[in-house]
């Protein structure tokens, strides 16, 4: 197109822009269509509450609250109903987060790994080293000092050293990982509680745990399960040891994620449970070790901060 029609087109719109008339409602309409903002578009503000306040200040504070777990606590050996307790959702109904229960599995199987696997390299075996043949002139092929990887009694070549396997996982992360394996637990219905001691009489032996496992469908048939105790006595290891392909007994600072999730249910205490709540929950505030848990577990929950969200227990 040359210059001069695009002259002519342009002096055509402004006559043609000149004959609109403004008062006509056609043209009030058309308007927009061919106006055009030069104007810089900006969002909308969004009033963002302080922390610690609420939205709507007209709803009760304690409505913002994260909802409660119902627990029903057993009895031992019966495992009837006894009384049920109350746990907060940030302890027993965490979301599944397979990335992070893989991430503690690996964490703790590299922690696990005693890494003390060593051979003789090259350099460490006893012997000369004067090469046993001549480079040239007896027709052989070429042959270095007898400590060679490829001869009998010589080193190994690339061997394993004793080295340490472990890795690091930020404690946050490997918190929340034992929380999700508890909640996962939980909502399947594989998370017994047991109002009191697990223990066995003095004239309970391997035989009443073995018949009782198989009373509950719980042995080796149905996915076997997993005993957690405070502590265990000598008997009861014993008796469990002769009934392990019914289950296993582990006590508090033996047991890890990968445990939890190994078995086709968890039978545990309700004071450990609520010691691996507390030892396991940095990621929301609460910086206890298992030691530190236990103590405040021993002495009572009840002028701690945390008696409302771990275990409230009520007949």
């Amino acid at each position: 197109m040359s210059h001069q029609t695009v002259g002519r087109s342009l002096l055509g719109l402004a006559r043609g822009c000149k004959r609109i008339d403004p008062s006509d409602p056609l043209s009030q309409c058309l308007a927009p269509r061919i106006s055009r903002t030069f104007a810089t578009q900006t969002d909308l503000p969004i009033d963002t509450p302080a922390p610690g306040t609420h939205i709507n200040p007209n709803v009760a504070p304690h409505l913002y609250a994260p909802p409660k777990v119902l627990t029903t606590l057993h009895a031992w050996p019966s495992l009837e109903p006894s009384s049920y307790a109350w746990y907060g959702s940030q302890y027993l109904d965490v979301p599944l987060r397979r990335d992070l229960l893989h991430r503690a599995v690996i964490y703790e199987g590299d922690a696990h790994r005693r890494g003390t696997a060593s051979t003789k390299w090259r350099e460490d075996v006893h012997g000369s080293g004067k090469k046993i043949a001549p480079q040239k002139g007896l027709g052989r092929a070429r042959v270095g000092d007898k400590k060679s990887p490829i001869r009998r009694g010589g080193g190994v070549a690339h061997g394993p050293k004793p080295r340490d396997f472990s890795t690091e996982l930020p404690r946050k992360v490997y918190d929340k990982a034992w929380r999700t394996a508890l909640s996962y637990r939980y909502r399947k219905g594989e998370l017994v509680i047991v109002d009191g001691s697990i223990q066995t009489m003095p004239g309970q032996t391997a035989r009443f745990l073995a018949n009782w496992f198989e009373a509950n469908q719980w042995g080796k048939g149905f996915g076997r399960s997993l005993l957690i105790k405070q502590k265990i006595p000598q008997q009861f290891k014993q008796a469990m040891a002769m009934v392990g392909k019914h289950g296993l007994v582990k006590d508090v600072e033996d047991v890890d994620v990968k445990d939890m999730l190994e078995t086709g249910r968890v039978v545990i205490e309700k004071s450990v449970l609520d010691m691996l709540l507390l030892a396991h929950s940095s990621d929301i505030g609460v910086d206890y070790n298992l030691e530190m848990a236990s103590r405040l577990i021993t002495q009572g929950l009840e002028g701690s901060s945390y008696a409302s969200d771990i275990g409230a227990s009520q007949s």
